[in-house]
């Protein structure tokens, strides 16, 4: 088993600024322990080129990267940033990391697809799974598991591919892009009520959606995956799997009020191993989304890494 692990410097120069929970800090809490873990020396590591703009017309309205792309390079070697919404700015180098973030998602995809690698996990930043294909919000610009994912299918001409979310927060964005695409089957969990406050309805049929309440634990989600989850992607029967690979749902991350730990992303991943194992000749990228723990979000990527690489 051959797993890949994409990251860049270029991720970490992308900054809300101090406080923000979407901070450069994220990535290095992951590498530090897979150090600390001992497996990233198990681990094939990865950079990536640059997306090009291209590219991000796949899922992307022009309006919307002309907006990101002209305030970030407006602002570069001059400091400051530019609000998107309340809780989304760039700098100067929110442009270069944006495009290295979606360049990871889909040169691991590539890679995947050629057979050079068996899965992979992209370290990326910003996220994506909050942008529509109209607007960024919610920390994310671009959605680099949605622009992953439509690439498959396009470039390389899968038939059927599922998405999976197990990021707190819906993935609204991702959602609103595939809405009423036979091609591709979403299924999620999140908490609800709660940002981005979508959701409880699938917008096209394609979508197996779960809201779950505050202080959801890992029984329960479990539970959903094994009655609702599973029984959908057998039948859609991915070539492919990506997954939005959000840890803010741990017990330990203030960002939410939900309480999974470790053990439960490793029992989630060996659920999606065993999905791609049966349809997708064990096919999977899986990108970076939330997780705001700066210990938690490292440890929980390790265990998710641990399955991904058969360590454990």
């Amino acid at each position: 088993m051959t797993t890949a692990f994409y990251t860049h410097p270029d991720c970490k120069l992308h900054d809300m600024g101090a406080g923000h929970p979407e901070s450069p800090a994220r990535l290095q809490a992951i590498e530090d322990q897979l150090i600390a873990s001992r497996i990233d020396q198990l681990l094939d590591y990865r950079s990536a080129p640059l997306a090009q703009e291209s590219d991000l017309a796949q899922v992307h309205g022009a309006a919307m990267i002309a907006l990101i792309k002209e305030h970030s390079l407006a602002l570069a070697g001059k400091g400051g940033r530019y609000p998107l919404d309340p809780d989304t700015s760039i700098n100067g180098y929110s442009w270069q990391a944006a495009l290295r973030a979606a360049g990871m998602a889909l040169a691991a995809t590539d890679a995947v697809l050629a057979g050079e690698i068996n899965n992979a996990f992209c370290a990326v930043r910003p996220p994506g799974h909050h942008a529509t294909s109209s607007a960024p919000m919610g920390f994310c610009l671009f959605n680099n598991i949605a622009l992953a994912a439509r690439h498959a299918l396009e470039a390389h001409g899968l038939e059927r591919v599922a998405i999976v979310d197990f990021d707190v927060h819906h993935g609204n964005g991702t959602e609103e892009i595939f809405a009423h695409d036979p091609r591709v089957l979403m299924v999620s969990f999140f908490q609800h009520p709660f940002y981005p406050f979508s959701g409880a309805e699938a917008e096209g049929g394609n979508a197996v959606n779960v809201p779950v309440p505050a202080y959801s634990d890992g029984k329960i989600v479990r539970q959903l995956v094994t009655e609702q989850w599973l029984p959908a992607l057998n039948a859609h029967r991915p070539q492919m799997i990506f997954v939005s690979a959000g840890f803010d749902a741990h017990r330990e991350d203030d960002m939410a009020q939900m309480g999974l730990v470790e053990a439960d992303y490793t029992w989630l991943t060996r659920q999606i191993m065993e999905v791609a194992a049966q349809h997708a000749q064990g096919r999977i990228v899986s990108c970076l989304e939330g997780g705001y723990n700066l210990s938690a979000l490292g440890r929980s990527v390790v265990a998710h890494m641990k399955v991904l690489a058969e360590l454990e």
